[in-house]
């Protein structure tokens, strides 16, 4: 049970080590590249870039990858490798599709082997997956070189070039050969018609024949490893990692696991070699791994440890008061008996048990702590405090995260704890050599605050109307969760749901789509591009302006950054922050409905 979590961040920890010291060889410059990718690099080479140009860029380069995404599912029915003859989607999906995988959120609106051609998961899906992947890795080697004081942050488009040729590229290939060899597909095929093994399994045609059943497939082996690689997380398949053909075995569910997790280690300890600073580098990474070890943890014991409670049996009628707008109401349970159904492996529900049993809970916890989003179990179906892993991993948003932007997230935690310890010891509070003044405090909160006012406010909005009561399964606090967790993916840009929560329009000829699906689509777009730019750019921005002042030597009150007493003060800062900022929703949510009297809520 223990060894799947527990030999993943091992081996992770281990491979981030060598890993972190050719990124950082990469993004210093310092290597040479063959003579036809150097010609490509010079060709992109505009220049020097100061902050302002390099976020300037990275502006334009997203508008580029909107524009191009929004042709692409636009085209679908008139584009080739579409056999199945599929349609346009909604636009307002296509809208939410588009802004979501270009900040590799992912968060999808949709199945794609229902509403995708081969030629959208290709040409759209995977190309987003390396690009918009890029683009917090690049974000932050932009803080680092401006914390250090460089004369210029580099040049956006050749760091994009560095990232996605030198990096991404060449792990995507390796890991594509596992998932070959372990049964994933690599075909251009759409499908495949098959007999089922028991005749009219599928049902019958009129004439009384036995129908065929079709099999989607795709270039599979491809599509999945940059899926992992670049903590993308959109599965080719609406059950994403639980499908057979994204994630075959048990194998290449581990190798699922380390893959979304290389790069967000990497680049902790990628930041401590180009700043030249190890040993704080270390202790940031250690804050992070007792942060994800605790929410996978809990995740575990809590899911695969624990019956489900939906299935246990209720054997004493209960009568309670509920408050009602013209007094109170009395409401009574019944008794209910427990379903025959052997619990000692745990909450099975909603689980694909050929990865094992603890293997849900794990990739839940550890594909929210990354930003990763890709799921291989139903995170609606966790016990209800267990489901408190994966939201914690989302409200804090700074355990490894994605590729660079938890580093950036963590920092913004950085700044705030040594602005606090400075205050309460009479010293202004320094970071890195340089001290931290009004603007940098202001620029950092900006980039704090925006993750929980993008939660907050929209979840209560659609609690509050028939935008998210038309849209929920379940009433009561889980209900509240299935808001909740759907907006704090969108502002974590993580892209996990808790399915069940009906925002699929679908394709633009549907008749019957969910009564609220242009809303969602709409709301989690406009959340996911705010909360995606502001907490990169103002972080950059905080950068620019730090670097800009002078470094002052460190003195007998200079609050050191590489003790353990520094790893308690951060440790401190992000527990005390979130829990001011979330505990709320989450005694509305997942505390209630564990607490509450009615199994998921009633």
């Amino acid at each position: 049970m223990w060894l799947l979590p527990t030999s993943i961040l091992v081996v992770t920890t281990l491979l981030a080590v060598p890993l972190s010291r050719y990124l950082a060889w990469i993004m210093n410059g310092k290597y040479r590249a063959p003579r036809v990718l150097r010609w490509f690099e010079e060709r992109l080479n505009s220049g020097p870039q100061n902050w302002k140009q390099y976020t300037a860029a990275m502006l334009i380069f997203n508008t580029v990858l909107f524009v191009f995404g929004f042709a692409v599912l636009a085209l679908q029915p008139w584009m080739p490798l579409n056999s199945l003859g599929r349609g346009m989607l909604a636009p307002t999906t296509i809208f939410h599709s588009v802004v979501s995988f270009m900040t590799n959120t992912d968060l999808q609106h949709y199945s794609g082997d229902q509403h995708f051609s081969n030629f959208s998961q290709i040409f759209f899906g995977l190309s987003n997956f390396f690009l918009s992947a890029s683009i917090g890795f690049c974000g932050l080697t932009a803080i680092i070189r401006a914390l250090r004081s460089d004369s210029s942050v580099g040049n956006f488009f050749v760091d994009m070039w560095r990232v996605v040729v030198y990096m991404f590229l060449p792990c995507s290939f390796v890991l594509a050969l596992f998932f070959l060899q372990q049964g994933s597909p690599m075909t251009y095929e759409c499908a495949q018609v098959v007999s089922t093994l028991e005749p009219a399994a599928m049902g019958t045609q009129d004439n009384g024949q036995a129908k065929q059943q079709t099999i989607v497939m795709g270039p599979l082996a491809a599509f999945v490893p940059m899926k992992q690689l670049g903590t993308n997380g959109g599965g080719f398949f609406g059950m994403n990692s639980a499908h057979p053909f994204e994630n075959p075995t048990a194998l290449t569910n581990w190798l699922s696991c380390l893959a979304m997790m290389l790069f967000p280690f990497a680049l902790v300890l990628m930041f401590g070699r180009m700043i030249n600073r190890m040993r704080h580098a270390w202790v940031i990474f250690s804050v992070m791994m007792v942060m994800m070890i605790g929410t996978v943890v809990w995740a575990v014991y809590f899911d695969t440890m624990q019956p489900n409670p939906g299935l246990t049996a209720h054997p004493v009628a209960q009568t309670f008061e509920i408050p009602t707008p013209g007094g109170k109401k009395e409401v009574t349970l019944p008794a209910v008996a427990g379903l025959p159904v052997d619990q000692h492996l745990g909450n099975l529900e909603g689980k694909e048990l050929r990865f094992g049993t603890s293997a849900g809970a794990t990739f839940a916890a550890l594909t929210v702590d990354v930003t990763d989003g890709a799921v291989n179990c139903e995170h609606d179906s966790l016990n209800p405090i267990a489901a408190l892993s994966p939201m914690v991993g989302m409200w804090l948003n700074c355990i490894f995260g994605g590729k660079g932007v938890g580093m950036i997230n963590l920092l913004l935690f950085l700044i705030v704890g040594i602005f606090v310890a400075g205050q309460m010891v009479g010293r202004t509070p320094e970071y890195l050599g340089k001290k931290i003044g009004g603007r940098e405090m202001k620029l950092a909160m900006i980039a704090l605050l925006i993750h929980p006012i993008m939660i907050l406010m929209p979840s209560g909005l659609f609690a509050a109307t028939n935008w998210g009561l038309k849209a929920e399964s379940n009433p009561g606090p889980h209900g509240f969760s299935q808001i909740m967790y759907q907006f704090s993916s969108a502002s974590a840009n993580n892209g996990s749901a808790f399915d069940g929560l009906g925002v699929t329009y679908g394709l633009n000829n549907n008749t019957s789509p969910s009564p609220t699906a242009v809303a969602w689509d709409i709301a989690t777009a406009l959340v996911i591009i705010i909360s995606r730019f502001i907490p990169i750019i103002a972080p950059i921005a905080m950068a620019g302006s730090l670097g800009a002042k002078k470094s002052t030597p460190m003195g007998l009150g200079t609050l050191r950054d590489d003790t353990p007493t520094f790893g308690f003060l951060l440790f401190a800062t992000i527990l005390i922050i979130g829990a001011l900022l979330f505990l709320p929703i989450a005694a509305l949510g997942p505390a209630a409905e564990h607490l509450g009297p009615i199994p998921f809520g009633g």
